[in-house]
């Protein structure tokens, strides 16, 4: 065999090997790609249907980031009286937000016509936590808190980090605060069974 044909064969080779790489390397980015937590979310809509109307009131600003602060929130929290609360306290830029982000889409759609589910964006732009509630959405609004005065008063920074998950009584009293990310969706939903529904 001469060198020319050498060459050819080890070119080949080199150009199979390349596109194989190629095949392997886009595969893997495609199915990366449909990964991102919370932004396929369950259907809220029968749920919210049997929802009490001042549960319904709430949902009606469904994946909006509301201005206002303390202020706005706790008028929202003294408007639900007679229903539970649970308030998740996130930010667009945190991981563990993301990681559980789902889990709270799904414990919403099951509760949304039981318990008032509300969040409070702390330390974050507005225009930031806005797009990551138009790419993953809920059907319950999140307050603006780029100071953390909401979190502050309400005892969800009391560690430092995010996110926090609050529970509120009917008659509007925090009665538990989860500190971090929920380990998984089990256990999220269990809080939510014992501090917001009251059942063992």
């Amino acid at each position: 065999m001469n060198t020319e044909s050498r060459k050819r064969k080890v070119m080949t080779a080199a150009a199979a090997v390349l596109a194989v790489l190629a095949l392997t390397l886009a595969a893997c980015g495609s199915s990366d790609s449909g990964t991102d937590p919370g932004a396929s979310p369950p259907d809220y809509s029968a749920a919210i249907a049997k929802a009490p109307p001042k549960l319904k009131a709430l949902y009606r600003q469904g994946g909006k980031l509301v201005p206002g602060g303390l202020d706005a929130f706790s008028e929202q929290l003294a408007d639900l009286e007679g229903f539970p609360v649970v308030v998740n306290n996130w930010a667009s830029w945190c991981g563990p937000c993301r990681t559980e982000w789902p889990w709270l889409q799904q414990a919403a759609a099951d509760n949304l016509d039981r318990v008032a589910f509300m969040g409070v964006d702390g330390d974050d732009e507005d225009a930031a936590a806005q797009t990551f509630l138009d790419g993953h959405p809920v059907p319950y609004p999140s307050f603006a808190d780029p100071d953390k005065d909401i979190g502050g008063k309400v005892g969800a920074t009391l560690v430092g980090g995010f996110p926090n998950t609050l529970f509120f009584d009917d008659s509007g009293e925090l009665i538990y605060t989860h500190q971090g990310v929920y380990p998984d969706q089990a256990a999220l939903e269990a809080d939510i069974r014992k501090y917001a529904l009251g059942e063992s």
